[in-house]
């Protein structure tokens, strides 16, 4: 069992089950909701109990992003395939998930390098992620 959390706690949630290894995705959304790039696992939806109300964006046609309506905490990106991506870092302690790699790498910030030698890819990898469809 994985336990998450936003900042102020009025949203929590478990995760029974195996989580993905932790993706950084790179693309212009994920800067602009996080201000920097996001790194995420994911885990089966019905895999994922959520307590507590969480504000929905839908950012794209296919996809949208769960937020704390308190807090504004970044936690969740839903879209296409089975699973629900989980912000790796509203994660309680060390659930055993380590960064496996980089997406969208194309549209990255000018002001930073990718340099830990984890694959990248200049768009989206169904290699590295469990999306499907788009």
């Amino acid at each position: 069992m994985t336990t998450g959390s936003c900042l102020c706690g009025a949203v929590r949630y478990r995760v029974s089950g195996a989580l993905r290894p932790v993706i950084a995705c790179h693309c212009a959304q994920c800067r602009k909701t996080s201000g920097h790039h996001v790194a995420a696992t994911s885990a089966p939806r019905e895999s994922v109990e959520i307590e507590g109300e969480v504000a929905w964006y839908a950012s794209s046609a296919t996809a949208r992003r769960g937020f704390c309506p308190v807090c504004g905490s970044n936690l969740f990106w839903d879209g296409p395939g089975e699973n629900l991506s989980i912000f790796a870092g509203t994660l309680d302690g060390d659930p055993g998930v380590r960064l496996a790699g980089h997406i969208f790498c194309a549209d990255k910030g000018a002001y930073y390098e990718i340099a830990d030698g984890l694959p990248q890819a200049e768009a989206d990898d169904p290699a590295l992620t469990t999306q499907v469809g788009g």
